[in-house]
């Protein structure tokens, strides 16, 4: 009680006025703002590091793996498809991989240097038991179990990062 959208301490979403387009701290936001597929202004492009276009390089691959892991959602220790993708992009990538961590978990591990330092990264893989009615291209082909949670998405943005990470090697 006393937290929510419009109350003090609250962390809810930009309010919507009816008629109007959404609006952050009292201002309209520009039109397309608020979609998430929306084009960034080429000012912004301009400012991103040179890192972020080494990644997307790779953009159409890692969309494809994204829609390939939403269309086959597997539920949690069932994740056995989507382990193996994970795992043979990572062995393709040069990581040592380590199967059956937690029964499905993959563990992918890339030497640089000789440095103590680590770094971690991880995302979640299972979907949930919902159907799924969107009607999307890439919609989940079994029925019952969807990825609505954005573990199919995070599972591609950390193999982004893991190519690129393999790539550079820093």
């Amino acid at each position: 009680p006393g937290v929510g959208p419009g109350r003090p301490g609250s962390e809810g979403p930009a309010p919507m006025r009816a008629g109007a387009g959404p609006v952050q701290n009292g201002t309209p936001l520009p039109t397309g703002a608020h979609r998430m597929n929306a084009p960034l202004p080429a000012s912004v492009i301009a400012s991103l590091p040179p890192a972020l276009d080494e990644v997307r390089a790779h953009e159409a691959e890692m969309v494809a793996i994204r829609h390939r892991i939403h269309q086959n959602p597997e539920l949690a220790y069932e994740e056995n498809a989507t382990a193996d993708l994970v795992a043979d992009c990572l062995q393709r990538w040069g990581y040592e991989v380590h199967r059956g961590l937690g029964l499905t978990g993959v563990v992918g591990t890339l030497e640089v240097g000789t440095s103590t330092r680590r770094i971690g990264l991880r995302a979640d893989m299972d979907a949930l038991p919902i159907h799924e009615a969107s009607g999307k291209p890439w919609s989940s082909k079994v029925f019952g179990k969807m990825h609505a949670c954005g573990h199919d998405g995070h599972t591609a943005m950390l193999l982004a990062a893991a190519r690129h990470l393999a790539a550079t090697r820093r």
